[in-house]
């Protein structure tokens, strides 16, 4: 079939322009193309970049082989510290103050004693008598203050420890002290009050120690 005549000058421009116009079009999608297939590389390129190194899985690890199977690792729980949170409760529970007021939970008898509320006068007097017999000792002479409380916070984790019941904490008479004053006396009292493992405790008798010294009744561990 042959195609019709271009009869006059305007049928030639139309045609023309009908050519123009496919032209653009397919330069357009040529270009969209080209702008598609850079914008997957850059993508692939990214993604690359972001994973790394990937190897394949040998065949039988591959989905659909007969011998795959998956196998999820089982998310661990952390482990709960015990030791951290019994070693912190130790601290707390050892966390003896110099600032305690003693005097007024002391017992100014014929010697300074104490007693925990709860426990009646005859503990401090069998105390006193030598009714329970003493099953260690802690001597405390030329300690600094610091190292004689943490020493003395040890011991009675110690003693209760080994289960025993009356102990001797020796303090001494403060005769080397500057004025003679006994410096430890005073906070070793305190100190043990404020260990609710101690039941209470008096002065050693003079053989015992006497001012220098404290014999002290501990809780059943």
């Amino acid at each position: 079939m042959k195609k019709p005549a271009l009869k006059s000058l305007q049928d030639l421009l139309a045609v023309k322009q009908e050519i123009a116009a496919r032209a653009q079009r397919e330069k357009e999608l040529a270009a969209a193309r080209l702008a598609a297939a850079a914008q997957a590389r850059a993508e692939k390129e990214l993604f690359s970049r972001a994973v790394g190194p990937v190897q394949a899985l040998p065949a039988k690890h591959r989905p659909g082989h007969p011998g795959h199977s998956a196998h999820l690792p089982r998310e661990q729980a952390p482990p709960i510290p015990v030791q951290q949170q019994r070693d912190e409760l130790a601290v707390m529970q050892e966390a003896i103050s110099d600032e305690f007021d003693v005097e007024s939970l002391l017992h100014t008898d014929e010697s300074l004693s104490f007693r925990r509320p709860g426990m009646g006068p005859d503990v401090v007097r069998k105390l006193r008598r030598g009714g329970w017999s003493i099953q260690g000792q802690l001597d405390l002479h030329g300690l600094r203050r610091e190292a004689a409380r943490e020493s003395l916070a040890q011991f009675i984790r110690d003693a209760l420890k080994m289960g025993w019941r009356c102990v001797r904490v020796v303090h001494g008479k403060g005769l080397g002290s500057p004025g003679k004053t006994p410096v430890l006396k005073g906070k070793v009292q305190s100190w043990l009050i404020q260990k609710q493992e101690v039941l209470a405790f008096v002065q050693a008798r003079p053989a015992e120690g006497g001012a220098g010294a404290l014999v002290v009744l501990l809780a059943q561990g």
